[in-house]
């Protein structure tokens, strides 16, 4: 409980901190573009190396074997190509995202509102499974046990991670995760 708190307490007090430097818009919904290159790919990497990768990657491996594995790094190598043919086509219309490449050549609203309806939906999922893992891998830590607690600790963990985001908006949520990467590396 006193190494959940203090990690808890030491990743707020880092997300307080960027928040002070949160002067505009672009700040707080782009981190001011003030990141390097470096510590952009440790966030990715902290994002990537979460705790849920690797329950995930040792319950595939657990159940289908050497199968489990592959299918693990399947999502990596998939992202690598979706990057080398769509990243470079992309940038190359001068647009952000597939809604916005889509919306420049076909009408706007619809495919603005299909592509906020999808995403929505996607993270809704992807959040549920992230939020039970975590709560119930809290829970465990903290010897919670009964389904009410469980469910107090998810609900717990999740109003500390829409706290982080609030707060820090997205400088304070890239330092947490740069933070997270150097423990899960360092743990591995």
């Amino acid at each position: 409980m006193s190494i959940f708190a203090a990690f808890v307490a030491v990743t707020m007090f880092i997300v307080i901190r960027a928040s002070r430097n949160n002067k505009s818009a672009a700040d707080y919904y782009a981190g001011g573009r003030s990141f390097t290159g470096p510590q952009n790919g440790f966030a990715i990497s902290g994002d990537y190396l979460s705790a849920a990768s690797f329950l995930g990657i040792v319950g595939a491996i657990a159940v289908n074997g050497y199968d489990g594995f592959l299918y693990s790094i399947g999502f990596l190598v998939a992202w690598l190509v979706a990057l080398l043919l769509v990243a470079e086509l992309m940038r190359n219309t001068g647009k952000f995202t597939m809604a916005d490449v889509l919306s420049f050549r076909l009408k706007q609203t619809p495919v603005r509102m299909a592509a906020a309806i999808t995403t929505l939906v996607v993270c809704f999922f992807y959040l549920l499974a992230q939020m039970a893992g975590a709560g119930g891998l809290v829970s465990l830590l903290m010897g919670i046990d009964g389904e009410i607690g469980q469910s107090v600790v998810i609900v717990v963990v999740g109003v500390i991670m829409v706290l982080y985001v609030l707060i820090g908006g997205m400088k304070g949520t890239t330092w947490v995760q740069i933070v997270k990467a150097f423990l899960l590396i360092g743990g591995a």
